[in-house]
């Protein structure tokens, strides 16, 4: 029997170069190998391919393999340009498609699409520099509900993410996400418990089947699940989380509904913050998850007795099918 050639993007363009290695390697480490011959396909901070440490084209990558597993995260991987790249000489690859990876990685059109479905998600303002900037963060700040949370406009694992609960703290965040994005988001905060809910099309008799919440309980001394809580243990992730079913119901109704009207496909993974009063709130959409060991989605499959080479495997005979839905 034929193995099928899996070629693994992984590195990338991206401030999530390292982010993506481990995820790159937990999915060679894990395809299985009776049936699939694992390609690394490394890409460097410059956007180079490399396959054997020897720098090759793309179209020569591409020539000798099957389907593609996008490992890659940010930047250039998930924002529709590898994609495009991808499509263009007709690659099955994993992951949503060019559009829909575009708009997801966009925060402010992500919202757009939400908003526009009635799906709930905190209100926001954009930033750019201008001559001008200090006096519209201080007309923000006067308007602005407050804390608020300020973010890069592009762009994933909390990079550039801070909270801000006076001016000072304002400046000195947009400043700083500033460093990874020419625009800058600035969000209303939303109290409550956080978690992250992932989904894979065509699992378990269902078009698209929800796994169990993660329920997200960053340490006293962190104000949110940031970068240093995702990767560097200053968390507890709960699974299955400690939501009610009527919760539960509403939090896998709100990721159901933001996966279709964002147009995603094979699986996503969405964070959402519950509000006791205010119910359920999209806080943003991941189109390629990581697959690190300490990544959520991981979590999520091995509490519902899903094998993660067994998840692979689904997502790549999903690409197969020329990625036709």
């Amino acid at each position: 029997m034929l193995r099928t050639r899996v070629g693994v993007l992984r590195g990338g363009p991206s401030s999530e170069f390292d982010i993506s290695l481990a995820t790159g390697k937990t999915v060679l480490d894990n395809l299985p190998e009776e049936r699939y011959q694992a390609l690394d396909i490394f890409i460097d901070k410059k956007g180079e391919w490399h396959r054997g440490g020897i720098p090759v084209t793309p179209a020569k990558v591409i020539h000798d393999i099957d389907v593609i597993f996008n490992a890659l995260h940010g930047e250039y991987g998930e924002d529709g340009q590898v994609q495009q790249l991808l499509e263009h000489f007709s690659m099955p690859y994993t992951g949503s498609s060019a559009l829909a990876s575009a708009i997801s990685l966009n925060k402010v059109l992500t919202k757009k699409r939400l908003i526009q479905s009635h799906i709930k998600t905190p209100c926001y303002r954009v930033v750019e520099i201008t001559p001008y900037l200090h006096e519209e963060l201080a007309e923000i700040f006067r308007t602005f509900p407050q804390p608020s949370v300020v973010k890069p406009y592009n762009g994933g694992s909390s990079i550039g993410v801070s909270i801000a609960d006076n001016y000072e703290k304002l400046c000195k965040g947009v400043a700083n996400a500033f460093n990874y994005s020419t625009k800058v988001i600035i969000e209303e905060f939303i109290s409550g418990r956080e978690g992250t809910l992932a989904v894979i099309d065509d699992f378990r008799n269902q078009r698209v089947y929800p796994l169990l919440p993660v329920e997200i309980r960053p340490h006293q001394h962190k104000e949110f699940f940031d970068f240093e809580a995702k990767y560097n243990g200053h968390s507890d992730e709960i699974c299955p989380g400690d939501f009610s079913k009527a919760e539960l119901m509403e939090i896998e109704k709100s990721v159901l509904d933001a996966h279709a009207v964002l147009g995603l496909r094979h699986y996503s993974r969405t964070d959402f913050i519950i509000n006791p009063r205010r119910g359920v709130y999209i806080l943003e959409v991941n189109t390629l998850p990581g697959l690190t060991k300490g990544s959520l989605l991981p979590k999520s499959l091995d509490a519902v007795g899903i094998k993660l080479s067994e998840f692979l495997t689904h997502v790549i005979s999903l690409a197969q099918r020329k990625n036709k839905y």
